[in-house]
C-alpha cells in the first residue's frame, strides 16, 4: 500500500494552478491532469468514480452496515493558488525536525525561521515537508487530497472496517472562488460533508468570512507633461488616492480573529488608465455589507472630485459565512470534535479567516464544515506541512465514518 507521504509527493508534482482571468471550467486544463489521475486511482482501488464535464471527480463507496446511516462526503480541491508558481515543485523533507531554522535551498539565504514562524517549534521531532523556496508547496489542498485518498485506500483494503455510505469529491478552482459553482449537489448525494482544507493540526471550522471582490477601473487624462497644468489626470495617482480613502487599520496585516479587512491585491496601469482590485472580507454579514458600502462611497467621492465616470466599480459577492447553515446540524461538529480527540489531537474550533468550498455547499443544502489538512503558510514559498499532521487527518476521516456507522 502506498504511504501518505509518497502519495502527497506525487500529487504536488502535478502543476494545478488556477487562473481567475480564465472563463473556462476548470479555469486551467492542467488541473484535469490530477483530476484524471485521481479518477484512475479511485477506480484502481475498486471505487466507483467518474470525472464530469466541469472537472469534478465524484466517487461513492456503498455502506457495509445495516440501518439508516446518512451518506457522508469528504471533499478537497486540487488547484493551487495563483499567488505563487506551482510548477516543478521541489520538496524538502526534514526528518526528526530539531527546532532550528530551515534553509530553503533553492534560494540562497532564504530560511523558514522560527522567529517568524514559531509554529514550527510545536512540531519538533516530526517530519517536516517544505518548499525549496522557488515555488509554493501545494499542501493547500493536496494534503487534503492525499489524506482522503489514504483513508479510501484503508477502507478498500480493510473490509472489516464498518462504515455507512461514503461520498468523495475533488474539485477545481477553489482558490479563485469558483470551486463548486457547477458542483452537482444532488448527484453527489450526501447528507453531510466535510472539506479537508484547514490549516494547523486540530483545526475545526464552521465559520468563515463573507467575501466579495471589488475591481475598479480609473480613467485618467494623459497630456504632454510639459503642458499638463489643469489638464492631466494621472490615473495612477487617482488609484493611490482611492486606496488612501480606505481605513488603513482594516488591512489584513492589521487584523485578526473575527476582524474583517479590505485587501488590495493588484494595481496596474498608466497615466491614461489604471485598474485596482480588492477582496473584501468580514465574518459579520452586517459589517460585510458596510464594507461594501464604504468601497462604493470611495468610488463616488473620486467621481465627485474628478468627474463622473472617472472610477467604475464592479463589486461581486463570492461566498457567505456558513455558520447559519451548519449550526442547525451541530451534531456533525460534535462528531468531528470527538473524531479529532480520538486521533490524539486537541480540537481547535475557530473561525476561518478565509473561505472553503464548504461555505458555498452549505448554502446549497449540504452542511459542510472544514477540518484541518495540516499545512501552514499557504499560497507562498514558506508553505510547509508536518507528515504526522496529514496522518492524523486521515485517521480523523476514518473516525468520523466509524462514528456515523455506530449511530453517533
Amino acid at each position: 500500500m502506498e504511504q501518505i507521504l509518497d502519495r502527497f509527493l506525487r500529487y504536488i508534482q502535478v502543476d494545478t494552478q488556477s487562473d481567475e482571468n480564465s472563463e473556462s471550467q476548470p479555469s486551467t486544463s492542467k488541473q484535469l491532469n490530477l483530476l484524471k489521475l485521481l479518477t484512475r486511482e479511485l477506480n484502481g482501488l475498486g471505487v466507483e468514480a467518474f470525472l464530469d464535464e466541469y472537472g469534478y471527480v465524484m466517487a461513492r463507496i456503498p455502506s457495509n452496515v445495516g440501518g439508516d446511516v446518512p451518506a457522508v462526503g469528504f471533499i478537497a480541491h486540487v488547484d493551487t493558488a495563483p499567488d505563487a508558481s506551482g510548477e516543478n515543485v521541489k520538496a524538502q523533507i526534514i526528518k526528526n525536525y530539531d527546532g532550528s531554522d530551515i534553509p530553503l535551498k533553492g534560494v540562497p539565504g532564504l530560511e523558514l525561521k522560527t522567529s517568524e514562524f514559531p509554529e514550527l517549534l510545536a512540531h519538533k521531532g516530526e517530519t517536516i515537508i517544505t518548499t525549496d523556496g522557488t515555488t509554493l508547496l501545494g499542501a493547500d489542498d493536496k494534503a487534503g487530497v492525499a489524506e482522503i485518498m489514504d483513508a479510501v485506500q484503508y477502507i478498500m483494503t480493510h473490509p472489516e472496517f464498518k462504515h455507512g455510505p461514503i461520498r468523495i469529491g475533488f474539485t477545481p478552482d477553489e482558490e479563485i472562488g469558483r470551486g463548486v459553482v457547477k458542483f452537482d449537489v444532488e448527484k453527489f448525494d450526501a447528507t453531510y460533508a466535510y472539506t479537508m482544507d484547514g490549516g494547523e493540526v486540530g483545526e475545526l471550522e464552521f465559520e468563515n468570512f463573507n467575501a466579495a471582490s471589488a475591481k475598479i477601473h480609473i480613467q485618467g487624462c494623459n497630456v504632454h507633461p510639459g503642458y499638463a497644468k489643469g489638464k492631466m489626470r494621472n490615473a495612477i495617482h487617482i488609484a493611490q488616492e482611492l486606496d488612501a480613502l480606505l481605513p488603513a487599520e482594516q488591512r489584513p496585516e492589521r487584523t485578526q480573529d473575527y476582524e474583517g479587512f479590505f485587501h488590495l491585491i493588484s494595481i496596474k496601469g498608466s497615466v491614461e488608465e489604471a485598474d485596482i482590485a480588492y477582496i473584501i472580507r468580514d465574518h459579520s454579514r452586517e459589517l460585510f455589507e458596510k464594507k461594501k458600502a464604504v468601497m462604493q462611497e470611495c468610488v463616488d467621492f473620486i467621481n465627485s472630485r474628478y468627474g463622473a465616470g472617472t472610477a467604475t466599480l464592479v463589486l461581486k459577492d463570492q461566498y457567505y459565512n456558513m455558520r447559519e447553515q451548519v449550526e442547525p446540524h451541530y451534531k456533525i461538529i460534535e462528531i468531528a470534535m470527538k473524531a479529532i480527540a480520538d486521533a490524539g489531537v486537541t480540537p481547535k474550533v475557530q473561525p476561518i479567516r478565509g473561505g472553503t468550498d464548504g461555505a458555498n455547499l452549505s448554502f446549497r443544502g449540504l452542511p459542510c464544515p472544514n477540518i484541518f489538512a495540516g499545512g501552514l503558510n499557504f499560497h507562498g514559498k514558506f508553505e510547509w506541512v508536518p507528515l504526522e499532521s496529514m496522518q492524523k487527518a486521515s485517521q480523523v476521516i476514518l473516525n468520523i465514518l466509524a462514528a456515523f456507522a455506530a449511530g453517533a
